[in-house]
């Protein structure tokens, strides 16, 4: 059975992205094809945010895990389509949430059209996707799909819970992680296998592949927020802590910090302030820790556990571009 492109120079990540651009160039005429609704304000503020750069990543790995089980069809171009609105539709509703007003560099839908617009187009960018997955009449795909949304409402829930409180524990990090941005990558990939009709045990190995990818992508992508560089990131830096948020490394140095450097983060997540020398202030309290070095070995130690699920498949190109997509996520800078 076909693995992708006949390529044996796969290495970095640029590698992956030219030998699957194809098949990610069939996934983008899809997302522009399914943007058909008759509310013009809906496709306009919806391609916004889908044409801002996004990497593309969860189609990239449904069409991967695909390619890795056997597939030889290109029903994953639709699927990949879906799974990509349904991210939109969560960075639309969390840019309300956080009161976000740059996104990739951009300014976010938010800023542009106001929140009532930006949840409702999110709204519909849910429903759309829904819709449209009942076509491939598979319940297996419905519910997987349908589980990894619910997930994400819950992880989004449980963030909003301990938003502001410093004192969280870090395994309910770990499972807002794995709520709001691990279940969809992993849905991903297995809806990937299920396309292939692989077995359970296929399923469920690439299932875990990509939960733990997604907690490792979201570790990171917290650690970012302390140490890119801010132009690169498309952001402002510390912005997890100006909107309460307390994430690995800042758990890890609040354990590790003195008790006035400890007050001073509390004060800072309660009041939603940061300042530019508090933040170097903070960035250097991390260096000083090893917050930072915790945070990207805990990242490591989830893409250690994620390639081991790759091992029960034959060696080829998507298993090969899987491994490195793995790597990729502790290794990016934005």
């Amino acid at each position: 059975m076909p693995q992708g492109p006949v390529t044996s120079s796969i290495h970095t990540m640029a590698d992956v992205w030219d030998a699957y651009r194809s098949e990610l160039d069939g996934v983008e005429d899809r997302i522009h094809q399914n943007l058909t609704s008759s509310v013009t304000l809906v496709n306009t503020v919806a391609a916004h945010i889908l044409n801002s750069g996004g990497k593309r990543i969860r189609p990239l790995l449904l069409l991967l895990c695909a390619r890795l089980c056997g597939y030889a069809g290109r029903e994953h171009h639709q699927l990949g389509s879906l799974v990509e609105f349904i991210h939109t539709a969560t960075l639309l509703h969390d840019d309300v949430v956080d009161d976000a007003d740059i996104r990739r560099g951009r300014q976010t839908a938010r800023k542009v059209w106001g929140n009532q617009v930006s949840i409702l187009v999110g709204d519909y960018l849910y429903s759309k996707a829904m819709c449209q997955v009942v076509e491939f009449r598979s319940q297996k795909i419905n519910e997987v799909l349908a589980e990894a949304c619910k997930k994400m409402a819950e992880g989004e829930v449980l963030q909003l819970y301990y938003n502001g409180n410093p004192a969280m524990p870090e395994g309910d990090y770990i499972k807002i992680v794995e709520h709001k941005t691990a279940g969809l990558i992993a849905a991903s990939c297995r809806m990937g296998a299920i396309l292939a009709e692989a077995s359970e045990e296929q399923q469920d190995c690439v299932f875990r592949f990509g939960q733990y990818l997604g907690i490792a992508f979201q570790v990171v992508d917290d650690t970012l927020d302390y140490t890119a560089n801010g132009a690169s990131l498309g952001k402002t830096l510390g912005q997890d802590l100006r909107q309460g948020k307390a994430t690995l490394p800042l758990l890890h140095l609040l354990n590790h910090c003195s008790d006035r450097d400890r007050q001073m983060i509390k004060d800072r997540m309660e009041t939603r302030t940061l300042t530019e020398g508090d933040l170097q202030r903070l960035i250097d309290l991390m260096d000083e820790s090893g917050s930072i070095v915790y945070a990207l070995n805990h990242a490591q130690a989830y893409i250690t556990a994620a390639k081991r699920e790759l091992r029960q498949f034959e060696e080829g190109t998507a298993k090969r571009a899987l491994s490195v997509a793995a790597d990729y996520m502790v290794t990016r800078d934005r």
